[in-house]
């Protein structure tokens, strides 16, 4: 597979990726705790469905230490019982943020509310915004059928 666009070559996607990028370095050096963040990108990539995404931060989680078992299990985090009721609340508000179209009412106040209690406000703005960069990063990745599976721990950073 090959992707319809070359978004590592081209001048233009060079800049969009280069403010996203930006963006998604805000949130890395925000107090959101770093396990979090990689559950939360590779949860959203998994229900937008993108390979490349879901590789590159299964790997990054693997490689900063994130076990076999909990990297196997996000995409059923509601009936596991290795995650910590923090990551379960921003695990849950990731979901309601990703399908965001598919619910009438966007993100339900009792996850905001379940979200609130374990993560303060810096920390909330950090997970608003990196649910909104991570899809972001999916978008453009499923749109131009980026391929998966080539990811090395690191690569980009």
């Amino acid at each position: 597979m090959n992707p319809r666009l070359d978004f590592f070559g081209n001048a233009l996607a060079a800049k969009v990726m280069r403010h996203i990028n930006s963006a998604g370095r805000a949130v890395t050096d925000s107090g959101l705790p770093h396990t979090t963040q990689e559950l939360v990108k590779i949860r959203a990539s998994q229900i937008n469905g993108c390979g490349f995404c879901t590789d590159m931060h299964v790997k990054d989680a693997a490689a900063a230490g994130e076990t076999p078992v909990r990297l196997h299990l996000v995409a059923a985090w509601r009936e596991a019982s290795v995650f910590t009721e923090a990551e379960r609340a921003a695990l849950e508000l990731t979901e309601q943020g990703t399908r965001i179209a598919d619910a009438a009412g966007g993100v339900g106040d009792d996850v905001w509310a379940n979200a609130a209690k374990h993560y303060d406000e810096d920390q909330l703005v950090a997970l608003v915004s990196l649910i909104a960069v991570i899809n972001a990063y999916n978008r453009i990745n499923v749109i131009n059928q980026q391929p998966a599976g080539d990811y090395r721990p690191g690569q980009f950073g």
